[in-house]
């Protein structure tokens, strides 16, 4: 009996070790250079398919919001210990300053906002959004 129990909480503090260190993550050595350049790039320009802003006016609000994203992106890798629930929180957090029909962009402007989220994870390594992206595109995550 007290093996098992004792076994029970060896694989219990092993499971718990394994889960926290899964979400912690390592910044890449250049990602501050990667967050200046893309703060420093214009946004929301004609770019492959995107045919640029539905708006012009919305060019200058949209691009300080997802300037502001990078840099909560930013601020999380500088931290001692980046976990991913962290930067889900900034990207959960992020896509909130994008209120669609406050703003009244069109679905190529959100794919857009989309994609510079994306290109922020690339930077840090961030493989999945867990389906805010999604929800925030459609509204509702279709992978559910």
């Amino acid at each position: 009996m007290k093996v098992q129990i004792l076994s029970l909480l060896f694989i219990f503090s092993l499971t718990h070790s394994f889960a926290q260190k899964n979400s912690e993550m390592i910044t890449p050595e250049n990602a501050n250079n990667l967050f200046k350049e893309f703060i420093a790039k214009e946004k929301f320009i004609k770019e492959g398919t995107y045919p640029g802003i539905s708006d012009e006016k919305l060019k200058p609000t949209l691009t300080e919001k997802i300037n502001s994203v990078a840099k909560d992106f930013q601020k999380v890798s500088e931290s001692k210990k980046p976990k991913k629930e962290n930067y889900l929180n900034v990207i959960k957090s992020g896509l909130a300053k994008f209120p669609e029909i406050e703003l009244g962009y069109d679905s190529e402007d959100r794919e857009r906002i989309c994609s510079y989220f994306e290109e922020l994870m690339d930077i840090v390594n961030l493989e999945s959004s867990n389906g805010l992206l999604n929800k925030f595109y459609y509204g509702f995550n279709p992978n559910n």
